[in-house]
């Protein structure tokens, strides 16, 4: 393979590593999100100081992939937003809600933040719902027929159970008390209907796309992709076991939030090695979608600039805090 075909391959690494960033690093605040409807007031305050550092910067590799797609995969962009524009714009309005209802609850006199509140948790759900939705229309390329809405539906629900597990694990992590304690409890609960979507969903892929179904069940394929599913059930397995123990209110308690970023990974490899090579499944190659090499090398330069900002600026976000999952969380103040 010469430079030329492989710069395709180069940007659909790069768009996939930032979709699996924001997807792991927005998801955890979306999860948080979702569940301020069952904490107190004053618990509210803690989780909102808990993800102050770090939202804003989150959301900056969600831009990075779809400019990428947009400009590395022209003919992919444009059949993808084709498809997804009604639920794109669904989730830009759930993204800026939260953003507008995250800025205005810390000014807002104390009469007003339940309605801040709500918004967050609204925002919140529905971002998390049509990002579930989006994958499940773009894993089945967008199919016709009774079947690929009802599989897209399903997705849409189980992808925010994972974000609520997900964000769960992030409080356990970074609060003490009582509510790490029903940061706990949430986690227990979300974790049986996550664990059942993504079963659900497994065994539903290679129904719904044979593509996907001839990758993953012809020898010898299937015995050295097994390792993926295994590894994700033994890893569920152990966060469910972990949060039956007192450890996690102590000095483990950042394992149950680790153990998932891990199951985020696999499930992100299994999806990459499903749709290879192609950029919509079954409908468009990467190398069909992309822009001539003489511009994708252009955009490589900029990507080599732009990935390293990105990265540094999620490192120390625009509040001033440096990015550190390390320690509890505190009072969240501005300047």
């Amino acid at each position: 393979m010469t430079f030329d075909e492989a710069l395709p391959v180069i940007f659909m690494v790069l768009m996939g590593i930032s979709m699996l960033v924001y997807v792991i690093s927005d998801g955890y605040d979306l999860g948080v999100g979702m569940l301020m409807h069952r904490a107190t007031p004053a618990e509210k305050d803690v989780m909102i100081a808990s993800i102050g550092p770090f939202w804003d910067a989150n959301e900056t590799w969600l831009v990075l992939g779809v400019g990428i797609l947009l400009v590395a995969f022209p003919k992919a962009h444009g059949l993808v937003l084709t498809e997804l524009y009604l639920p794109v714009m669904l989730m830009l309005i759930g993204l800026i809600l939260r953003g507008v209802a995250f800025d205005f609850r810390v000014k807002a006199k104390a009469a007003r933040k339940p309605m801040w509140d709500r918004l967050f948790f609204a925002g919140s759900t529905l971002a998390s719902a049509t990002q579930g939705w989006m994958l499940g229309r773009y894993i089945s390329g967008f199919g016709e027929g009774w079947n690929y809405p009802l599989f897209a539906a399903a997705i849409a629900v189980a992808l925010p159970m994972a974000y609520v597990l997900l964000g769960a694990s992030w409080l356990i992590m970074k609060t003490d008390g009582e509510l790490q304690e029903r940061a706990v409890r949430w986690a227990r609960i979300a974790w049986a209907p996550m664990c059942g979507g993504l079963a659900l969903i497994s065994m539903a892929t290679p129904w719904i796309s044979e593509t996907v179904r001839m990758r993953w069940f012809e020898l010898p394929s299937i015995i050295a992709l097994s390792a993926i599913p295994l590894m994700t059930v033994i890893l569920l397995v152990a966060v469910r076991a972990l949060l039956g123990t007192p450890i996690v209110r102590g000095p483990f308690a950042w394992l149950p939030f680790t153990l998932l970023i891990v199951v985020f990974v696999l499930g992100f490899l299994g999806l990459a090695y499903s749709l290879y090579p192609y950029v919509v499944i079954d409908r468009l190659t990467i190398w069909q979608a992309a822009s001539s090499p003489a511009a994708l090398k252009v955009i490589l330069v900029g990507v080599c600039i732009s990935l390293p900002a990105i990265a540094i600026y999620t490192h120390t976000d625009d509040l001033g805090f440096n990015y550190q999952v390390r320690g509890k969380a505190t009072d969240l103040r501005y300047a």
